[in-house]
């Protein structure tokens, strides 16, 4: 249950914090940008960056690692 939460909690904040991040110092390949556009069935759909998803996915699997490493020490 706590490595649950210890994963999505990382996964949740690193994104969220480089979202941010690319929001305030307008940085493109970490700001979210979505776009939708139906102008009579012309269609125009643009969607944002998932770099900080990604890294927010690998964050989130060492977090686990150290956790589990952390973990076995303590148990003996």
């Amino acid at each position: 249950m706590i490595r649950c939460m210890i994963v999505l909690m990382t996964l949740v904040l690193t994104t969220g914090l480089l979202y941010l991040v690319g929001h305030l110092f307008t940085i493109p390949f970490f700001m979210f940008n979505h776009q939708y556009t139906d102008h009579s069935n012309g269609l125009y759909i643009t969607s944002g960056s998932l770099i900080p998803f990604i890294m927010g996915l690998m964050a989130s699997f060492l977090a686990e690692k150290i956790y589990i490493h952390k973990y076995r020490q303590k148990l003996g």
